[in-house]
């Protein structure tokens, strides 16, 4: 059966799923008709209609074992999405996806280490060869390939002129470039590219992107020593990063990036890169703390450098679901608002399952709540003067933040009509960060679920103080504690939700989330823990600050930085 049947039945209610009958039905009552539309107000309209119960019914259904975890490229994940897209077309909702559907689809890519893969290194007066595990190791982005040459230190191998730090300025074309992995600044909350939080400068897969658009032949990566340690066992290391037996969850990026990628990229250990710069006279820990400061690319004296890369592509498709509630203002309505959660989660380990319901079955629901509410209104002839786009955006956790990338890379509006992106997180818990919670925890004050009973945290909050207003002023009526305290932060949650992904791209954008707990990522992230009184608050105020946003004649702005 076709997953669009399977959830026609589930809606329809078989005796078999009665109990899925008694949530369906709670959950999705119809709007209301009335006999005249009423007047607008400031309030948002139908925020009466977001209840703890419908949310719970809702949530009951979506983090159930059916689901088994909703875990991206699995029948359960695309059954959570055909769910997602029969609930908006049954409320009323406008298709926004590809040739007027509701799913807007991209493509991921995954690969596999083939059985050609080699560092040859050319002393002078002798020759090393590493296989992988053995000092070298090719990156999971890297194209398959062959590149000979000479090698030049090129320290992080970024090029940011608009932040005073350019590592390519110099002639690189054809040559093996050795880069620095991370950023300069990396424990510095004051550092010019995004405080202790990395940057998309960071990234490998963009480096190497820069490095060959500057004509070189390949690179190779090693860790920043004067900031991180590198590997202590870099075979164990290896071994990890391209284990024997496939990993039940699949590493992916988007396909459009790794398909640009054409040169061989490889990560080779701090052991073989303090001899290749051994010539310089200078040690690897000091070229790279000069490195904190952009540097010409530094040739490596005889040592020439042939890397044999044979990296396996697999595109695996996927893809968003996407409706909307137009505007009713002429001048504004192609304007647009943007309200999203990922549905997707970590899947199953057999009859071991991760049923994510705070991460992320409780922004989902919240995400149909408001999508609801919106329906309500147009029903009666209520609508918003700009339109409002509800986007479930699949597989946040994996790449990560794979959906919210997909649709940045190929917006169904303009991202220069997008007034605003909220997204809701983990929006269902207290956030309770244990003494001994280990690396889940890094970064995060020792705290209580009690504490936090009133709270929800804003990432993205420093980014454009007027959105934030917007936010303040729309809690005044709700009295939830707005914490704003992890945008400069180890823990690195700034970038770690898909509203990072728009902010990049220029939209003021925030995420709403109680954070983080002991049941995240486990299999206790289980739906009977939610606090569905609070989850209801929050998402009547996310319903509320969109119905402002889509309203005033004032649009919010990114900080300049």
């Amino acid at each position: 059966m076709s997953a669009s049947r399977i959830v026609h039945a589930l809606l329809m209610a078989t005796p078999l799923l009665a109990p899925l009958s008694a949530l369906t039905t709670l959950a999705a009552q119809p709007p209301a008709a009335r006999s005249a539309p009423a007047a607008p107000s400031a309030a948002a309209p139908h925020a009466d209609a977001i209840t703890a119960a419908r949310l719970r019914a809702d949530l009951m259904f979506l983090a159930g074992d059916g689901f088994r975890g909703r875990l991206t490229d699995t029948p359960e994940n695309a059954l959570a999405l055909e769910w997602i897209k029969a609930r908006f077309e049954w409320l009323g909702l406008s298709p926004k996806g590809e040739s007027d559907s509701y799913y807007a689809p991209y493509q991921l890519a995954t690969s596999s280490l083939g059985s050609a893969n080699e560092l040859l290194v050319d002393w002078g007066t002798s020759t090393s060869r590493q296989a992988v595990g053995s000092d070298f190791h090719p990156r999971f982005h890297s194209a398959s390939g062959r590149a000979s040459g000479g090698v030049a230190f090129v320290g992080f191998g970024i090029s940011a002129p608009a932040l005073g730090h350019d590592d390519l300025a110099g002639d690189v074309r054809g040559k093996i470039l050795l880069v620095l992995d991370n950023e300069p600044g990396a424990n510095d909350p004051a550092s010019r590219f995004d405080g202790v939080v990395s940057s998309e400068h960071a990234n490998q897969l963009q480096k190497t992107l820069e490095a060959q658009a500057r004509g070189a032949a390949a690179v190779l990566f090693v860790a920043d020593v004067h900031n991180r340690r590198g590997a202590e066992n870099f075979g164990a290391a290896t071994t990890a990063y391209w284990p024997q037996v496939q990993a039940r969850i699949p590493r992916y990026t988007l396909a459009s990036w790794m398909q640009q990628v054409h040169i061989p990229a490889g990560q080779v250990s701090v052991a073989l890169a303090e001899q290749l710069v051994k010539g310089t006279g200078k040690s690897l820990d000091a070229l790279a703390r000069a490195s904190e400061t952009s540097r010409a690319p530094l040739a490596l004296p005889a040592v020439t450098v042939t890397i044999s890369t044979d990296v396996q592509r697999l595109i695996v498709p996927d893809r968003n679901v996407i409706a909307v509630i137009e505007g009713s203002d002429a001048a504004l309505k192609d304007e647009y608002v943007i309200v999203t959660a990922h549905p997707d989660h970590n899947g199953a380990d057999g009859a071991q399952i991760f049923p994510g319901a705070d991460d992320n079955g409780s922004g989902t629901v919240g995400l149909l709540a408001i999508a609801d509410a919106y329906a309500r209104s147009a029903a009666e002839g209520i609508r918003p003067r700009r339109s409002v786009l509800f986007v479930a955006l699949n597989s946040e956790e994996r790449g990560p933040l794979m959906g919210a990338w997909g649709y940045v890379e190929a917006p169904v509006v303009p991202l220069e009509r997008t007034v605003a992106m909220l997204n809701m997180d983990m929006i269902g818990r207290n956030e309770e960060v244990p003494a001994d919670g280990g690396a889940r925890f890094r970064g995060l004050p020792v705290q209580s679920a009690e504490s936090n009973r009133n709270s929800v945290n804003l990432y993205g909050f420093s980014r454009s103080t007027s959105l934030t207003a917007a936010i303040d002023r729309a809690n005044a009526g709700i009295g939830l504690t707005l914490e704003k305290r992890y945008d400069n932060n180890s823990s690195q949650l700034l970038r770690r939700t898909d509203m990072w992904a728009f902010q990049q791209r220029g939209v003021p954008a925030v995420t709403f989330a109680t954070g983080l707990h002991p049941d995240y990522h486990t299999t206790a992230d289980r739906p009977e823990r939610i606090e569905y009184d609070k989850l209801e608050r929050i998402v009547r105020l996310v319903h509320q600050v969109s119905w402002d946003l889509a309203n005033t004649a004032d649009r919010p702005a990114l900080n300049k930085r």
